[in-house]
Protein backbone atom coordinates (compact mmCIF):
# COMPACT_ATOMS: atom_id res chain seq x y z
CA UNK A 1 0.00 0.00 0.00
CA UNK A 2 1.59 3.14 -0.70
CA UNK A 3 2.20 5.58 1.84
CA UNK A 4 2.40 2.71 4.52
CA UNK A 5 5.31 0.49 5.64
CA UNK A 6 4.49 -3.41 5.75
CA UNK A 7 4.95 -3.47 9.18
CA UNK A 8 2.39 0.03 9.53
CA UNK A 9 -0.57 -2.09 8.14
CA UNK A 10 -2.45 -3.88 10.55
CA UNK A 11 -3.14 -7.79 9.93
CA UNK A 12 -6.60 -8.01 8.63
CA UNK A 13 -9.21 -10.57 10.79
CA UNK A 14 -8.33 -13.63 8.08
CA UNK A 15 -4.94 -13.39 8.67
CA UNK A 16 -5.18 -13.49 12.44
CA UNK A 17 -7.10 -16.37 12.14
CA UNK A 18 -4.87 -18.35 9.49
CA UNK A 19 -2.02 -17.50 11.16
CA UNK A 20 -3.11 -18.61 14.70
CA UNK A 21 -4.82 -21.70 13.42
CA UNK A 22 -1.89 -22.85 11.24
CA UNK A 23 0.83 -21.94 14.02
CA UNK A 24 -1.28 -24.13 16.02
CA UNK A 25 -1.13 -27.09 14.33
CA UNK A 26 2.65 -26.89 13.46
CA UNK A 27 2.97 -27.15 17.39
CA UNK A 28 0.14 -29.90 17.33
CA UNK A 29 2.45 -31.95 15.83
CA UNK A 30 5.54 -31.80 17.06
CA UNK A 31 3.63 -32.20 21.26
CA UNK A 32 1.40 -34.48 20.05
CA UNK A 33 2.78 -37.85 21.48
CA UNK A 34 3.14 -35.98 24.64
CA UNK A 35 -0.27 -35.26 24.52
CA UNK A 36 -1.12 -38.95 24.10
CA UNK A 37 1.16 -39.85 26.97
CA UNK A 38 -0.95 -37.14 29.66
CA UNK A 39 -4.34 -38.98 28.25
CA UNK A 40 -3.08 -42.41 28.48
CA UNK A 41 -1.88 -41.34 32.13
CA UNK A 42 -4.87 -39.56 33.33
CA UNK A 43 -7.36 -42.14 32.19
CA UNK A 44 -5.60 -45.03 33.91
CA UNK A 45 -6.76 -47.05 37.26
CA UNK A 46 -10.63 -45.87 35.91
CA UNK A 47 -12.76 -47.91 36.98
CA UNK A 48 -15.62 -49.86 34.21
CA UNK A 49 -13.86 -47.62 31.84
CA UNK A 50 -15.15 -47.73 28.40
CA UNK A 51 -12.51 -49.64 26.73
CA UNK A 52 -11.51 -52.36 28.71
CA UNK A 53 -8.37 -52.99 27.49
CA UNK A 54 -6.78 -50.10 28.67
CA UNK A 55 -7.21 -51.88 31.84
CA UNK A 56 -5.01 -54.64 31.27
CA UNK A 57 -1.63 -52.11 29.92
CA UNK A 58 0.11 -49.95 32.90
CA UNK A 59 2.04 -46.77 32.45
CA UNK A 60 4.77 -45.27 34.50
CA UNK A 61 5.76 -41.78 33.83
CA UNK A 62 5.61 -39.62 30.35
CA UNK A 63 8.77 -41.52 29.16
CA UNK A 64 7.44 -44.64 30.22
CA UNK A 65 4.18 -44.68 29.08
CA UNK A 66 5.04 -43.39 25.49
CA UNK A 67 7.79 -46.62 25.15
CA UNK A 68 5.21 -48.96 26.11
CA UNK A 69 2.68 -47.98 23.43
CA UNK A 70 5.21 -48.29 20.65
CA UNK A 71 6.10 -51.17 22.01
CA UNK A 72 2.44 -52.55 21.98
CA UNK A 73 1.01 -50.43 19.54
CA UNK A 74 3.22 -49.29 17.76
CA UNK A 75 4.84 -45.60 16.46
CA UNK A 76 1.92 -44.39 15.17
CA UNK A 77 -0.17 -44.96 18.26
CA UNK A 78 1.17 -42.30 19.30
CA UNK A 79 -0.50 -40.23 16.85
CA UNK A 80 -3.94 -41.38 17.59
CA UNK A 81 -6.52 -38.88 16.99
CA UNK A 82 -4.19 -36.48 15.53
CA UNK A 83 -7.02 -35.85 12.77
CA UNK A 84 -9.12 -34.25 15.00
CA UNK A 85 -6.28 -32.93 17.01
CA UNK A 86 -5.54 -30.38 13.95
CA UNK A 87 -9.18 -29.61 13.67
CA UNK A 88 -9.73 -28.66 17.04
CA UNK A 89 -6.38 -26.42 16.82
CA UNK A 90 -7.68 -24.95 13.30
CA UNK A 91 -10.88 -24.13 15.16
CA UNK A 92 -9.63 -23.30 18.91
CA UNK A 93 -6.75 -21.55 18.16
CA UNK A 94 -8.32 -19.33 15.40
CA UNK A 95 -11.02 -18.34 17.24
CA UNK A 96 -9.16 -17.63 20.97
CA UNK A 97 -6.27 -16.16 19.53
CA UNK A 98 -7.93 -14.55 16.35
CA UNK A 99 -10.63 -12.51 18.42
CA UNK A 100 -8.35 -11.98 21.30
CA UNK A 101 -7.73 -8.44 20.06
CA UNK A 102 -10.86 -6.99 19.01
CA UNK A 103 -12.17 -8.96 22.26
CA UNK A 104 -9.11 -6.84 24.17
CA UNK A 105 -10.73 -3.29 22.90
CA UNK A 106 -14.14 -3.94 23.44
CA UNK A 107 -13.18 -4.48 27.41
CA UNK A 108 -11.18 -1.82 26.93
CA UNK A 109 -13.50 0.61 25.10
CA UNK A 110 -10.92 0.98 22.53
CA UNK A 111 -7.81 2.37 24.89
CA UNK A 112 -4.31 0.95 23.91
CA UNK A 113 -3.36 0.31 27.82
CA UNK A 114 -4.81 -2.68 28.85
CA UNK A 115 -4.84 -3.88 32.25
CA UNK A 116 -4.33 -6.98 33.66
CA UNK A 117 -8.53 -7.74 34.18
CA UNK A 118 -8.99 -6.26 30.93
CA UNK A 119 -6.65 -9.03 29.58
CA UNK A 120 -7.76 -11.69 31.52
CA UNK A 121 -11.85 -11.21 30.70
CA UNK A 122 -10.35 -10.98 27.22
CA UNK A 123 -8.30 -14.04 26.96
CA UNK A 124 -11.54 -16.28 29.30
CA UNK A 125 -14.52 -14.63 26.63
CA UNK A 126 -12.26 -16.21 23.57
CA UNK A 127 -11.62 -19.28 25.03
CA UNK A 128 -15.08 -19.97 26.26
CA UNK A 129 -15.88 -19.10 22.66
CA UNK A 130 -13.55 -21.14 21.24
CA UNK A 131 -14.29 -24.13 23.45
CA UNK A 132 -17.92 -23.92 22.55
CA UNK A 133 -16.93 -24.04 18.52
CA UNK A 134 -14.19 -26.65 19.03
CA UNK A 135 -15.70 -28.91 21.56
CA UNK A 136 -16.79 -31.90 19.30
CA UNK A 137 -13.20 -31.73 18.06
CA UNK A 138 -11.79 -32.46 21.21
CA UNK A 139 -13.97 -35.26 22.43
CA UNK A 140 -13.01 -37.21 19.31
CA UNK A 141 -9.72 -36.49 19.62
CA UNK A 142 -9.15 -37.83 23.14
CA UNK A 143 -11.45 -40.44 22.75
CA UNK A 144 -9.07 -41.82 20.15
CA UNK A 145 -5.91 -41.08 22.12
CA UNK A 146 -7.13 -43.27 25.14
CA UNK A 147 -8.21 -45.87 22.51
CA UNK A 148 -5.44 -48.40 22.84
CA UNK A 149 -4.83 -50.28 19.01
CA UNK A 150 -3.96 -53.77 20.75
CA UNK A 151 -6.73 -55.79 22.54
CA UNK A 152 -9.23 -55.14 19.86
CA UNK A 153 -10.53 -52.42 22.05
CA UNK A 154 -11.17 -50.14 19.34
CA UNK A 155 -14.19 -47.40 19.26
CA UNK A 156 -14.13 -46.09 16.30
CA UNK A 157 -12.25 -46.51 13.23
CA UNK A 158 -11.89 -43.55 11.67
CA UNK A 159 -12.46 -39.86 12.63
CA UNK A 160 -15.69 -39.44 10.35
CA UNK A 161 -17.01 -42.74 12.27
CA UNK A 162 -16.23 -41.01 15.31
CA UNK A 163 -18.47 -37.92 14.73
CA UNK A 164 -21.43 -40.03 13.27
CA UNK A 165 -20.94 -42.64 16.11
CA UNK A 166 -21.13 -40.15 19.05
CA UNK A 167 -24.30 -38.27 17.78
CA UNK A 168 -26.01 -41.56 17.05
CA UNK A 169 -25.71 -43.18 20.33
CA UNK A 170 -25.70 -40.37 22.59
CA UNK A 171 -26.74 -37.41 20.38
CA UNK A 172 -25.63 -34.18 19.35
CA UNK A 173 -25.01 -33.12 23.00
CA UNK A 174 -22.41 -36.08 23.12
CA UNK A 175 -20.45 -34.07 20.66
CA UNK A 176 -20.33 -31.33 23.57
CA UNK A 177 -20.07 -33.21 26.54
CA UNK A 178 -17.29 -31.97 28.40
CA UNK A 179 -18.19 -28.59 27.75
CA UNK A 180 -18.75 -27.09 31.23
CA UNK A 181 -15.20 -28.15 32.91
CA UNK A 182 -13.20 -27.46 29.49
CA UNK A 183 -14.58 -24.00 29.44
CA UNK A 184 -13.34 -23.51 33.64
CA UNK A 185 -9.88 -24.69 32.85
CA UNK A 186 -9.31 -22.93 29.84
CA UNK A 187 -10.30 -19.67 32.17
CA UNK A 188 -8.18 -21.19 35.01
CA UNK A 189 -5.42 -21.45 32.71
CA UNK A 190 -5.55 -18.06 31.38
CA UNK A 191 -5.90 -16.36 34.73
CA UNK A 192 -2.96 -18.68 36.07
CA UNK A 193 -0.48 -17.97 33.01
CA UNK A 194 -1.51 -14.36 33.28
CA UNK A 195 -0.66 -13.99 36.95
CA UNK A 196 2.07 -15.85 37.44
CA UNK A 197 3.93 -14.53 34.27
CA UNK A 198 3.75 -11.15 36.09
CA UNK A 199 4.57 -12.04 39.24
CA UNK A 200 7.95 -14.50 38.33
CA UNK A 201 9.01 -11.58 36.40
CA UNK A 202 8.43 -8.62 38.45
CA UNK A 203 10.27 -10.95 41.22
CA UNK A 204 13.24 -11.26 38.77
CA UNK A 205 13.78 -7.45 37.93
CA UNK A 206 13.11 -6.42 41.74
CA UNK A 207 16.07 -9.14 43.00
CA UNK A 208 18.31 -8.17 39.97
CA UNK A 209 18.52 -11.40 38.84
CA UNK A 210 17.89 -11.20 35.15
CA UNK A 211 17.26 -7.76 32.88
CA UNK A 212 14.26 -7.17 30.59
CA UNK A 213 15.42 -9.10 27.85
CA UNK A 214 15.04 -12.49 25.74
CA UNK A 215 15.92 -15.32 28.93
CA UNK A 216 13.53 -12.94 31.58
CA UNK A 217 10.80 -13.50 29.50
CA UNK A 218 12.05 -17.50 28.89
CA UNK A 219 12.49 -18.01 32.33
CA UNK A 220 9.06 -16.11 33.43
CA UNK A 221 7.09 -18.29 30.84
CA UNK A 222 8.73 -21.68 31.96
CA UNK A 223 7.76 -20.98 35.56
CA UNK A 224 4.10 -19.90 35.11
CA UNK A 225 3.32 -22.81 32.59
CA UNK A 226 4.78 -25.26 35.20
CA UNK A 227 2.26 -22.86 37.81
CA UNK A 228 -0.49 -23.52 35.85
CA UNK A 229 -0.39 -26.44 34.88
CA UNK A 230 -0.42 -27.30 38.56
CA UNK A 231 -3.46 -25.64 39.27
CA UNK A 232 -5.04 -26.83 36.14
CA UNK A 233 -4.62 -30.46 36.03
CA UNK A 234 -7.17 -31.52 38.64
CA UNK A 235 -10.07 -29.66 36.09
CA UNK A 236 -8.11 -31.15 33.16
CA UNK A 237 -8.36 -34.27 34.34
CA UNK A 238 -12.12 -34.24 35.48
CA UNK A 239 -12.14 -32.71 31.60
CA UNK A 240 -10.44 -35.56 29.91
CA UNK A 241 -12.61 -38.40 31.77
CA UNK A 242 -15.37 -36.78 31.32
CA UNK A 243 -15.40 -36.70 27.25
CA UNK A 244 -13.93 -40.23 26.93
CA UNK A 245 -16.70 -41.61 29.46
CA UNK A 246 -19.09 -43.87 27.97
CA UNK A 247 -23.27 -43.00 27.56
CA UNK A 248 -24.37 -42.95 31.50
CA UNK A 249 -21.14 -43.50 33.09
CA UNK A 250 -21.55 -40.39 34.32
CA UNK A 251 -24.20 -38.14 35.10
CA UNK A 252 -22.31 -34.88 35.19
CA UNK A 253 -18.58 -33.80 35.52
CA UNK A 254 -18.89 -33.13 39.36
CA UNK A 255 -20.16 -36.94 39.83
CA UNK A 256 -16.76 -37.65 37.64
CA UNK A 257 -14.70 -35.97 39.97
CA UNK A 258 -16.67 -37.29 43.40
CA UNK A 259 -16.15 -40.97 42.21
CA UNK A 260 -12.33 -39.88 41.16
CA UNK A 261 -11.89 -38.95 44.88
CA UNK A 262 -13.78 -41.60 46.78
CA UNK A 263 -12.38 -44.34 44.51
CA UNK A 264 -8.57 -43.42 43.76
CA UNK A 265 -7.85 -40.53 46.08
CA UNK A 266 -7.20 -36.68 45.23
CA UNK A 267 -3.75 -37.86 43.93
CA UNK A 268 -5.90 -38.95 40.71
CA UNK A 269 -6.46 -35.48 40.12
CA UNK A 270 -2.67 -35.46 39.08
CA UNK A 271 -2.30 -38.33 36.90
CA UNK A 272 -0.52 -37.16 33.76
Amino acid sequence: MVGFKATDVPPTATVKFLGAGTAACIADLITFPLDTAKVRLQIQGESKGPVQAMATTQYRGVLGTILTMVRTEGPRSLYNGLVAGLQRQMSFASVRIGLYDSVKQFYTKGSEHAGIGSRLLAGSTTGALAVAVAQPTDVVKVRFQAQARAGGGRRYQSTVDAYKTIAREEGFQGLWKGTSPNVARNAIVNCAELVTYDLIKDALLKANLMTDDVPCHFTSAFGAGFCTTVIASPVDVVKTRYMNSALGQYSSAGHCALTMLQKEGPRAFYKG
